[in-house]
């Protein structure tokens, strides 16, 4: 078999996320669908991470298997011909090959979202369904004051919506939670080892309300403490979410040399 790992763009707008869908349509199933157009083995797609309905992604990282029968184009050739099976909301951005036991959700070391907030009174029309939209003033001194309490290894059960949807540790490791300004734009930057369903929204949530005042700036090591989503602040909507890129070490990515 060749593995191939490919790295996909979309616009989530349209989607019922990432995951094929019973009812709705996913990400996932679209990429499928152009697979089957090129490789008669109809091969199933696996994705590193689960985005939900609306979410967005620049680096959305997967991979997928074709025998080596099947395998007669160069990589380059690979991702044109996907593309041009693909809705213009999708593109794969790189496709390489892989070796075999990479996976690309067991494999990853890592992940980064960026959120987007447009801080305004009116919102700015090119990032409608890019940005949430956030009319009232925000402090921005407070709200990076208590992003930097979220940086380090915590149980982030008080930023999980859905208890029965994580069944593995809520201990979660950031390496990163900061916000960057550009002109009204606020984006937040959260890096980290893995994520809890909905948690980066909730961290989200919970940082614009330190900015308008509900929350104290100083409260989150208090929240994380409690691991009760009750006492967190709200949950960000879908539309400002991008699963920005997804980390591997090298020797996930890199075939062993051969012997002589």
């Amino acid at each position: 078999m060749v593995k191939l790992k490919i790295t996909i763009a979309y616009d989530g707008t349209a989607y019922d996320g990432w995951q094929t869908q019973k009812t709705g349509v996913g990400v996932q199933e679209k990429v499928e669908e152009a697979l089957t157009k090129l490789f008669p083995s109809r091969p199933k797609v696996f994705g590193s991470s689960r985005t939900d309905s609306g979410v967005h992604a620049l680096g959305m990282a997967a991979h997928f298997e074709v025998t080596r029968a099947e395998w007669r184009m160069k990589t380059a050739r690979l991702l044109l011909a996907l593309n041009a099976h693909l809705p213009e909301d999708i593109r794969v951005q790189s496709v390489r090959r892989v070796p075999a036991v990479f996976h690309a959700r067991f494999s990853a070391a890592g992940k980064e979202y960026r959120y987007q907030v447009w801080n305004h009174p009116a919102m700015n029309p090119l990032l409608r369904t890019q940005a949430w939209h956030f009319k009232r003033k925000l402090d921005l001194v407070a709200m990076r004051a208590a992003a930097r309490d979220f940086v380090g290894k915590h149980d982030f059960r008080s930023f999980r919506v859905n208890p029965s949807y994580d069944t593995d540790s809520t201990v979660r490791t950031l390496s990163k939670c900061e916000i960057r300004r550009r002109g009204p734009l606020l984006t937040f930057v959260i890096e980290g080892d893995g994520f809890l369903y909905k948690m980066c929204r909730g961290i989200v949530g919970t940082l614009v309300q330190v900015g308008e005042g509900k929350i104290p700036r100083d409260a989150v090591r208090a929240i994380l403490t409690k691991c009760d989503r009750t006492v967190a602040g709200m949950t960000a909507p879908a539309q400002g979410l991008i699963l920005w890129r997804v980390m591997y070490d090298a020797k996930n990515l890199n075939p062993k040399p051969r012997p002589e």
